[in-house]
């Protein structure tokens, strides 16, 4: 007997809607921004090092608060969470842009407004993740983290592939006011949803207890924790080298800023690609752990002979294949999640989930720019995709993740 308890049957909802345009707003800024900030310090300070530990300082907060964010979230009203912290991120970054326009922006300030957005994102994003199920149907859920995905597949082509040109245009000044306001629009939008309580929201509760449940929860179920395990160490390896990409575009005579704003947009079409795939094509249950493997597998050979070329069009017919399969990879752990994890327990496994594959991110933000101020650039980058192909070996042997991956919510319907 199938479960007539969901109060649902389409995924397009006002409140789907509502939370996808104000997250498109917000991460097309974020995507502008994010080219602006990057070149500014590395134009401003001509170090990678430096840029390595800016974007460290931006990412520490989040992992390190993301654990307790999460059984807050749990506890809270999730759309005055979203509200609060799309407020304060908009307040922060127009500030910064006015700085920069009246000419007294220096590095510390962009240092302090990153930790402010990194903790924002701490609470934000687990908020956003949890309220997804309440809002549109089980059976839709991989459409929907598909099409929340696409949206950011979308600012990463319009953001970078304009942003290059925007640099030198209007320059970075306008580029964070911009940002700021599309926070303002973020919280403008996010004011008309309407998100359904969460069923622990009004239960009286012990911090410390939820955060151990909240680890136990993740602990107890070995699929989750193997995912969680890979997750880490492939964002470790992964982002050693993408940290670099920008000051190896920057150094490369044939490449430079508006190169790198393309091939960054390139590659997140080939996301796009992806994403419409995976929301389009239903991948059968039992095929999920083969599909995701192999994507990774190929995502990381591609990436890493696309850094190899010489040839700029080679370059990026490779990154828009490998944001393929990268694309297919993110949509089906971020589903699989969604459809396995208990509606009381989402915000502390989202949050728990983003500290334990993000904790080493901010080490390999600042290892990878300290390695680039020693060593070619190039073959850092390389070295570090290639280490995230190897990674993805061991899938094919593992039972307990491939019956995580396969989890099938229609045989765990009631009465089936």
């Amino acid at each position: 007997m199938e479960n007539t308890s969901e109060p649902k049957k389409r995924l397009w909802s006002m409140n789907f809607f509502l939370l996808w345009q104000g997250q498109l707003v917000s991460t097309l800024g974020d995507s502008i921004y994010e080219i602006a900030l990057t070149f500014w310090i590395l134009y401003e300070t001509g170090s990678p090092g430096l840029m390595g530990a800016l974007l460290a300082a931006t990412l520490l907060p989040k992992v390190l608060i993301s654990p307790f964010a999460g059984v807050i979230v749990d506890r809270t009203d999730r759309r005055k969470m979203i509200l609060l912290m799309d407020f304060i991120r908009g307040v922060c970054i127009v500030f910064v842009g006015i700085a920069a326009i009246f000419g007294f922006l220096e590095v510390w300030m962009a240092f302090v407004a990153g930790i402010i957005l990194g903790i924002c994102a701490a609470f934000f994003n687990p908020a956003v993740t949890s309220t997804i199920p309440d809002i549109v149907p089980s059976s839709q859920i991989v459409q929907a983290s598909a099409n929340l995905s696409m949206l950011r597949a979308i600012s990463q082509i319009i953001g970078p592939s304009s942003g290059g040109v925007l640099y030198h245009l209007v320059g970075p000044p306008i580029l964070f006011l911009c940002n700021g306001i599309s926070y303002i629009v973020s919280f403008f939008f996010s004011f008309f949803m309407k998100i359904p309580k969460s069923t622990s929201q009004d239960q009286q509760y012990n911090f410390w207890q939820d955060m151990k449940d909240g680890f136990a929860y993740v602990w107890k179920m070995k699929g989750l924790k193997d995912l969680i395990i890979l997750a880490g160490f492939l964002n470790f390896f992964a982002t050693i080298s993408i940290v670099l990409l920008a000051p190896m575009f920057k150094n490369a005579v044939n490449l430079g800023e508006v190169k790198y704003g393309i091939a960054m947009a390139i590659f997140t079409l080939g996301m796009l690609a992806g994403m419409i795939f995976t929301s389009v094509y239903r991948i059968k249950p039992e095929n999920k752990s083969m599909v995701l493997t192999v994507s990774g597998l190929l995502s990381g050979i591609v990436f890493a002979t696309a850094v190899m070329m010489n040839h700029f069009i080679l370059m990026a017919i490779l990154l828009f294949i490998g944001g393929i399969f990268n694309a297919i990879v993110n949509v089906l752990i971020e589903s699989t999640i969604q459809l396995t994890v208990t509606q009381e327990m989402r915000g502390k496994v989202s949050s728990l989930k983003g500290t334990l594959t993000m904790g080493l991110a901010p080490l390999a933000m600042f290892l990878g720019g300290i390695l680039g101020e020693f060593f070619p650039i190039k073959y850092i980058v390389f070295s570090g995709f290639m280490a995230t192909t190897v990674l993805f070996i061991p899938l094919f042997f593992l039972k307990s993740f491939k019956a995580f991956i396969q989890y099938n919510p229609e045989k765990h319907k009631i009465g089936a």
